[in-house]
């Protein structure tokens, strides 16, 4: 046993011996092909939300979608400028390297990221000196503004309107990669935009022809 053992760290052990039991051991085949190397078809952006883990939403086995979460589902715009661009890289890496065919941006019903983007309820937080959060969210501050004019910042409505609306930044910031434009015009990569409702379960993807987000039922 681990000496310092936490309610918390047991619960994952518990976790780890279950999927050693039915998740890996089941499946040695699967796990000694993915020994060799990863080939998946679609990256994933989605929230750090604990309650939207794409694996389990997508029912996918290990090895079929490349994923990154952050606050949000945000994917910032293309720059060059020195620093450690986290998205940007992980997006290199799946389109460039791994070669995904689909990128997939998924925002989600209830989520804190663009609650507090419509709120500004982070603006002035004491975190220390980083505000972290509240500069990651400042990516909606101009999606906010014709959202917040029309519905307010405190309804349920405003809330929806910019979690999917957030979905339509990222696909456009991701349009500002060069490399993401390029496959896109010679007919390599597509880009989706999703919204999964944690309160009913129904995934709606935007149909981005008609703007409109339709559910999959």
């Amino acid at each position: 046993m681990i000496n310092d053992s936490t309610p918390a760290l047991d619960s994952l052990i518990k976790g780890y011996r279950r999927f050693r039991e039915t998740g890996w051991a089941p499946y040695r085949a699967r796990w000694a092909e993915l020994k060799e190397g990863q080939s998946p078809q679609v990256m994933i952006i989605s929230c750090s939300d604990s309650r939207v883990d794409p694996s389990q939403i997508f029912d996918v086995d290990p090895g079929e979608i490349f994923v990154v979460r952050n606050v949000a589902a945000l994917v910032p715009p293309y720059e060059t400028t020195p620093g450690q661009h986290g998205v940007s890289a992980a997006l290199e890496f799946a389109v460039q390297v791994l070669k995904v065919k689909e990128v997939v941006v998924m925002g989600h019903g209830m989520c804190g990221g663009c609650q507090a983007a419509l709120t500004q309820a982070m603006d002035g937080a004491d975190f220390g000196e980083g505000r972290f959060v509240q500069q990651w969210i400042s990516l909606l501050d101009e999606a906010r503004k014709p959202i917040a004019a029309k519905h307010g910042t405190h309804s349920r409505e405003a809330e929806l309107e910019m979690e999917k609306e957030a979905v339509k930044v990222s696909l456009a910031n991701l349009r500002t990669f060069p490399f993401v434009s390029d496959k896109l015009k010679n007919g390599q990569l597509k880009l989706r935009g999703a919204h999964f409702a944690i309160s009913d379960g129904i995934l709606n993807v935007l149909d981005e022809g008609e703007d409109r987000f339709r559910a999959i039922v």
